[in-house]
């Protein structure tokens, strides 16, 4: 089963972090990271999508792909 995830976050080291913490759990980057600019917050908002291929299982809308 291939998973797909779009994290999002401020631009700033948290949300780095939270890219690392999915890399270092297997997920791999997929494309280039986006960035724009949030009003209500009048700061930098960023996303980076990641996938990651999970063996032996099948989707469902249940999926939790947090906890993958």
């Amino acid at each position: 089963m291939q998973l797909y995830r779009f994290l999002t976050g401020l631009d700033e080291s948290s949300f780095c972090h939270r890219v690392t913490d999915a890399l270092n759990k297997g997920w791999s980057l997929h494309g280039d990271p986006t960035y724009s600019f949030n009003q209500a917050e009048n700061r930098m908002q960023c996303g980076q999508a990641v996938i990651k291929l999970v063996e032996g299982k099948t989707y469902t809308p249940d999926t939790k792909l947090g906890e993958h």
